[in-house]
């Protein structure tokens, strides 16, 4: 009896053991196979089924995937909270910014400890000691999971605020009003519309765009302030699908611009600020691949355009004489350099620019006729600039930041040529100075015979023992659009570079980081340049000693996403761990089906798959589709359920094939936001959380003890 006791006791723990270590094997979705041919190929998915957040199985996998992670993370729950209070620490809970002058007031917001939220305030400036609270976003968050600010506008005389605000990540934004003089919120709401807003002068109408069913921007709406929406009147509605629309103010506040863009075409309208209900009238038709924009500057529209122009020029014509073979060169085409931004000033136009992946602050003296630059010290920086809403100024406001300096508010002076600091974000780190941190650009070289920039930050001490020893490194870059990717400051980034890793940033081509060929030459048919690109600058960084294989780390969101998809089905043996946030990873289904966000407005960007050169060359790297048995590095993938711009299946059914296929036992985790969208969390702190889980994922396959 006894031993039958302990029979049956030992079979229980047996069981028992069992079932828990059943519990947190990684979930396995379940295939349903659906087939389509096109082209003359079969397109066969087994997990095509995950599209459907109306079944209760696919919200069970989406469950059973964040309770693996939750359980895999299980044992990193006090190595996140020690990074998350690590980072809070760091950081300026209560804080102002710079205010900024318009008119009689200074417009600033503001951060109070413990809010996730930004506060926007006000002061009149001949009485700065009351401030006025215009919309304290805290407010509006409070009780919801979500919260994100789309337009947040005052009107010309400074009496009525605009105010639009999404709680679910869909980007779909409520616009509602409030006179902040005296507290009253007008009657109307109007839901679901796009980012931005633009008042006319008359202070009474403004202009909000509508999104279709496929969540492009394609319609203008004029209203007016108090009035019933059954009244609003559309004033332009875009019909390809390919192009999205937005609307503007010329910085003299003197004419209303809509413009009507896809990747590589543009089309722009403009109409007097002061007669709202006039109609808009076309500055030039678009022409495919020409791209321009409007700047006006007393009497004259000054013409941003690729025209010719592969990295821009600036065309000058009177407004109305808008017929080009009246317009009259102001700053010429060059090959090395590509204009990017153009703002004007009463005396002054102001000019950003990119060379040799480097960008430059230029500005034109009118007075003088004579063309200046803003200079910086460092090797190695970034700047922006900032809203600087006043037309007539001598000061011209930008931000500027580099892998080592935090950011930095900046005012120059036109009449004394100078510059001078107003602000710069503390680091409340007792161990912090940008004298202990190195930055530095190397090149690899691409395939193609191309030198690609990399950017990167380490601890002064790193380099005594380089050469002699590899260190973690973690390389990230995004690569599409056109965007960028700025050498910029983190101070978050300090949980890595103080624990000996170094931070790389990879200028791929697909980006805009040497210009607009740079760009062109990382999309449509030659877009694996970008993943070649990537994978040429890990392998410089292994061969150069910087790192290993087995501690290199690599990072990119959406797009990046993408790239991240791509390189570990090329080259999975070259990287310990991947990150991949939201990734777009499902290329070749996603642009088949016309109906899903963004499709047809990224033709141009990847190509039309119901093209066959193109179809044939989009499905020869979909990461999705390219999935195959072989051994697959640390991966941690994240998803948001109401994402508008990567659906949260993209991830899923990625990694729904990855746990398939994968012949490895390296950690495969998907970590899906239930309740956010593309950005991910809203709150800067529920952020801070979001970075220190990732982080604790990084340390725990590197074993790096903290």
């Amino acid at each position: 009896m006894k031993t039958y006791a302990i029979l049956v006791l030992v079979l229980t723990i047996i069981l028992v053991s069992n079932s828990v270590i059943n519990a947190f094997q990684p979930p396995r979705a379940k295939k349903i196979t659906n087939k389509k041919l096109v082209h003359g190929t079969e397109l066969s998915d087994d997990y095509f089924w995950l599209r459907d957040r109306a079944d209760d199985d696919v919200m069970k996998y989406l469950l059973d995937e964040n309770t693996y992670a939750s359980h895999f993370m299980k044992d990193t729950e006090n190595i996140q909270k020690l990074l998350f209070e690590e980072m809070k620490s760091r950081i300026k809970e209560s804080d102002l910014s710079v205010p900024q002058k318009v008119d009689d007031y200074k417009y600033y917001t503001k951060t109070e400890a413990g809010k996730q939220y930004e506060i926007h305030c006000r002061k009149k400036i001949k009485n700065d000691s009351l401030e006025e609270v215009l919309f304290d976003e805290n407010e509006y968050a409070q009780d919801e999971s979500y919260f994100a600010l789309g337009a947040l506008s005052i009107s010309p005389k400074h009496d009525i605020l605009a105010y639009s605000v999404d709680l679910t990540g869909s980007e779909k934004f409520e616009l509602a009003f409030k006179n902040v003089i005296t507290g009253e919120v007008y009657p109307e709401r109007i839901s679901s519309t796009t980012y931005g807003i633009q008042w006319a002068e008359d202070n009474e109408t403004v202009f909000y765009t509508l999104p279709d069913e496929t969540g492009r921007a394609y319609k203008i709406i004029r209203h007016t302030i108090g009035s019933d929406i059954s009244k609003d009147v559309t004033v332009y509605e875009e019909n390809d699908g390919q192009f999205w629309v937005g609307i503007e103010k010329s910085r003299d506040r003197k004419y209303l611009i809509i413009s009507s863009s896809s990747s590589g075409t543009s089309e722009v309208r403009y109409l007097d600020a002061l007669n709202p209900t006039g109609e808009f009238k076309i500055f030039s038709p678009r022409r495919k691949n020409i791209e321009y924009g409007l700047a006006h500057h007393k009497g004259y529209f000054y013409i941003i355009t690729n025209e010719d122009a592969v990295n821009f020029k600036v065309m000058k014509a009177r407004v109305e004489e808008s017929d080009r073979n009246k317009w009259q060169e102001f700053i010429p085409a060059r090959n090395n350099i590509m204009i990017e931004d153009f703002e004007e000033f009463e005396n002054y136009l102001v000019i950003s620019e990119v060379e040799n992946g480097l960008k430059k602050l230029k500005y034109y003296d009118i007075t003088k006729q004579l063309f200046q630059e803003i200079t910086f010290d460092e090797a190695v920086y970034s700047f922006y600039l900032s809203s600087n809403p006043e037309f007539e100024t001598d000061v011209l406001r930008y931000q500027y930041q580099s892998l080592t300096t935090p950011d930095s508010v900046f005012e120059y002076n036109f009449n004394k040529g100078e510059s001078i600091l107003l602000k710069q974000s503390e680091v409340l780190d007792k161990n912090y100075s940008p004298s202990n941190f190195r930055s530095e650009r190397i090149y690899a070289r691409a395939e193609d015979g191309m030198a690609i920039p990399i950017s990167m930050v380490y601890h002064k001490d790193l380099a005594q023992k380089y050469k002699s020893e590899t260190f973690p490194l973690y390389l990230t870059s995004y690569g599409a659009y056109g965007v960028s990717s700025d050498p910029y400051f983190s101070s978050i980034r300090l949980s890595l570079l103080n624990r000996g890793f170094i931070y790389a940033i990879a200028h791929i081509r697909g980006g805009q980081d040497l210009g607009r060929p740079w760009y062109n030459d990382g999309k449509l048919l030659k877009k694996k340049n970008t993943f070649n690109d990537f994978i040429s600058c890990a392998k410089l960084l292994i061969e150069n000693g910087y790192t290993s294989k087995d501690k290199l780390v690599i990072n990119g969101g959406s797009a990046g996403g993408l790239l991240m998809g791509a390189v570990v089905n090329a080259r999975p043996d070259l990287f310990k761990i991947v990150i991949a946030d939201v990734p777009f990873v499902d290329v070749i289904n996603t642009m088949l089906d016309p109906s899903l966000p963004l499709v047809k407005e990224e033709y141009e960007e990847w190509g039309n798959p119901n093209d066959k050169e193109y179809f044939e060359y989009i499905l020869s790297y979909s990461p999705y589709n390219n999935i195959v048995r072989q051994n697959y590095p640390n991966m941690l993938i994240t998803a948001g359920l109401n994402d508008p711009r990567v659906s949260y299946w993209e991830p899923a059914k990625f990694t729904a094939k990855l746990r398939e296929l994968k012949t490895d036992n390296n950690a495969l985790i998907l970590k899906t936001n239930m309740e956010a969208g593309h950005a991910g969390a809203s709150g800067r702190y529920d952020y801070l959380k979001e970075i220190a889980f990732e982080y604790a994922f990084i340390f725990k396959i590197l074993g790096i003890e903290i």
